[in-house]
């Protein structure tokens, strides 16, 4: 058992994460488009538009961006199983979400959409203007895919009663690295930067996976844990947040062959 801030959790960390259960997007309500539906109609002069998908970290690194800074757009979710194909032919040859379009210009794949974000609207930017300390966030991102975020793709991608004991001593050498490079409240300083919004949405997944609680806990990773903290009371990521209990839905229809990407529509649309 440890405490976050006076939240006691006791061997699951999804505890933690429901306390914000109420708040996500407003986007939540619109459905995934499928195979056979029409493609739609450009967004208007000078109008942005996200693809997105509900439950992607990928995508949700773009909507916090989005969010971050404030900027207006509409949002069109994707069914990524069943893709449209004008989405292929016409928005991403590789099919995936994020995708940016804006009069005529279509950007993807998730740090390639931030940081055109950065560069297109450039009020709060949120990308660091120093070389060096571009450099440096890159690297430690790099460090956090190989070694962190492979334990949760390899969790999908397992059944519930795998032993994922194997994985454990690379995920948790991995948090120590970033543990060592958290100096300040923000890995972007005093506040959020791009690389906190890069590395929160699978800090937020982690919930799903079994066992997790201790190599998150504030004896192990005191300024993760308390970056967590921090970095839940922010505005974006409230805005963008999913109840634990939709991801453990998603994550089980996943892991049975059949991603329900509109999970939770019914019940949540109508609170």
């Amino acid at each position: 058992m440890f405490n976050f801030s006076g939240f006691r959790v006791q061997a699951n960390f999804s505890v933690f994460c429901r306390r914000y259960s109420q708040t996500f997007e407003n986007m939540a309500s619109e459905r995934a488009m499928k195979r056979g539906s029409a493609c739609p109609p450009p967004p208007g002069p000078g109008k942005l538009r996200l693809y997105s998908m509900r439950f992607c970290p990928y995508a949700q690194r773009t909507r916090l961006f989005l969010a971050a800074k404030g900027i207006e757009h509409e949002t069109i979710n994707v069914h990524l199983k069943q893709k449209p194909k004008w989405f292929v032919l016409e928005k991403n040859p590789v099919g995936l979400v994020p995708v940016l379009e804006k009069d005529g210009e279509i950007v993807f794949e998730s740090l390639v959409c931030n940081e055109y974000l950065d560069q297109v609207y450039p009020e709060k930017r949120l990308t660091p203007s120093d070389p060096a300390e571009k450099m440096r966030q890159s690297m430690l991102l790099s460090v956090f895919d190989q070694m962190v975020m492979s334990q949760y793709y390899s969790y999908l991608r397992g059944s519930l009663d795998n032993d994922f004991s194997a994985l454990t001593k690379k995920f948790g050498f991995g948090l120590q690295h970033l543990e060592r490079a958290l100096t300040q409240p923000f890995f972007g300083g005093d506040q959020p930067g791009a690389l906190d919004y890069n590395l929160w949405p699978w800090f937020e997944r982690f919930s799903t996976i079994p066992n997790r609680s201790e190599e998150l806990s504030a004896r192990r990773v005191p300024r993760i844990a308390a970056w967590m903290e921090r970095m839940l009371e922010q505005p974006a990521v409230k805005a963008c947040f999913l109840p634990y209990e939709l991801y453990s839905q998603f994550v089980t229809s996943f892991q049975a062959g059949d991603p329900d990407y509109d999970a939770g529509l019914e019940r949540w649309s109508s609170l």
